[in-house]
């Protein structure tokens, strides 16, 4: 037994080692501080010198804003007062620990639902995943976020074991979801789909009292909700609108959307590159012509009017109404011409570049990577990612399937509660106008514990 658990722990320690190594390399070669990330660290300076949730356009001029939830400018906070305000590299290497935090959690897990080689399989599995380590690098929201969905499934099933009532368990899982709700608006979903599992295992264990047995379930609903509270309120007399998430187009009480523009967007748009090159752009950068796939015109005509439209507005860079109107009636011709491709075609096929492009977006490697003549090295390593990506979600769905046949039992309610979580996910998925491959980054610790069933 002695000799059984030093090989144990060296497999285990070798593990951690490798993805430490990992994250490392992508916090030394692939480090991105721009976007979202000045942003929120905007957010979490001017929250912390001035008492201002707020960002600063103009120097000096701090504005209050709603467009970020306050779950990451708080990390940051943390951050900025232990290491020094913007020192972005520190939270990294915080976002490593914690990213190596969410591997032990998730090899806790599957050691506790399919055995000790489950759990091994488990931890080298997201130990190494690229996917989740890159983001390490990226002072974003995902880390953050895949540590709470890891931590939430595994206090749900400690929480099961432990009886069902009022435990510590209870309140890890209600906590890794409130927080999971203040990182992101969407992530709702994993309230969505694990409070009602709790309430399902209460009543499979057939008490008598059944409403004082959900009390439980009850709080913790209660409890998920409760930290939205003073950011509403907050948002109410700030800008005297009820707010309790973010915008969807992450704008501020008054500001334009450019609604018209959204919606011919999305009568064409699918990959990543278009999201790039195009939906970012807007109402910052120019838009060419040529950077739009030939499926965003259903006729010569259609070309023509979408070059004028552009070209007037490369002249300003700015979004007006004017433009939108304009936009907004191309779409009505688009979706009237072809509402399948518009309802369901292009939905599903954004959807599956989100799931299945390679995910490369953290390295250098060009938007258009399929172009082989250009560039014959990235493309074979996008290639290879994408080999990678899709081995994930063979390995993840072959494991559950397996899981599933073999019987859920006793975990019926979590396995259902997980199933949920990535349906909800991808129905949500479905209505986004811009894709983007991080969107799917949350289904991999469920891809990882799926996939360990294999290794039982």
């Amino acid at each position: 037994m002695t000799g059984w658990r030093l090989k144990t722990g060296f497999y285990a320690a070798l593990a951690l080692a490798a993805g430490v190594a990992l994250r490392l390399w992508f916090v030394g070669h692939a480090a991105r501080v721009d976007g979202d990330t000045l942003l929120y660290g905007n957010i979490a300076r001017n929250w912390m010198e001035h008492g201002v949730y707020s960002f600063t356009p103009s120097p000096n001029v701090p504005v209050p804003t709603l467009i970020r939830l306050p779950g990451y400018p708080l990390f940051l906070m943390a951050c900025f007062r232990v290491f020094g305000v913007e020192h972005y590299t520190a939270a990294m290497y915080v976002q490593c620990v914690v990213d190596l935090g969410t591997c032990l959690l998730l090899a806790a897990l599957a050691g506790r639902l399919f055995g000790r080689r489950a759990a091994m399989g488990a931890l080298w599995l997201s130990a190494l995943c690229p996917f989740m380590a890159a983001y390490t690098a990226a002072p974003l929201t995902e880390v953050l976020t895949l540590a709470c969905i890891a931590l939430t499934f595994y206090g749900l099933e400690r929480w099961r074991v432990a009886g069902l009532g009022f435990n510590r368990w209870l309140w890890v899982t209600a906590v890794a979801m409130a927080y999971s709700v203040l990182l992101r608006p969407e992530q709702g979903l994993l309230a969505a789909v694990v409070v009602p599992a709790m309430a399902w295992m209460v009543w499979q264990r057939g008490e008598e009292r059944l409403q004082r047995a959900l009390l439980p379930v009850a709080v913790t609903a209660l409890c998920v909700v409760l930290p939205l509270a003073p950011w509403t309120v907050r948002n109410w007399r700030t800008f005297h609108v009820l707010q309790p998430l973010a915008p969807r187009y992450a704008t501020d009480p008054g500001e334009f959307v450019s609604l018209g523009f959204q919606r011919w967007y999305r009568t064409w748009a699918v990959d990543f590159a278009s999201t790039e090159e195009v939906y970012w752009n807007y109402d910052s950068a120019p838009i060419f012509i040529g950077d739009l796939p030939p499926r965003a015109f259903d006729s010569d005509e259609q070309y023509n009017r979408t070059g004028v439209i552009l070209s007037e507005y490369n002249r300003t860079y700015n979004a007006t109404r004017a433009l939108d109107a304009d936009f907004e009636a191309l779409a009505e011709e688009r979706i009237h011409d072809d509402p399948i491709r518009y309802y369901v075609a292009l939905p599903i096929a954004r959807l599956l570049n989100m799931a299945f492009r390679p995910r490369a977006e953290m390295l250098e490697v060009p938007l258009e990577w399929w172009r082989w003549s250009e560039h014959p090295g990235t493309s074979l390593l996008a290639s290879e990612l994408a080999g990678l990506n899709f081995g994930y979600f063979l390995l993840g769905g072959v494991g559950l399937w397996r899981w599933h046949r073999s019987g859920w039992a006793v975990h019926r309610g979590l396995a259902w509660a997980m199933v949920g979580f990535v349906v909800l996910r991808c129905a949500l998925l479905l209505t986004l106008d811009n894709s983007e491959p991080r969107y799917t980054l949350e289904f991999f610790p469920l891809l990882v514990i799926w996939g360990s069933f294999l290794f039982r």
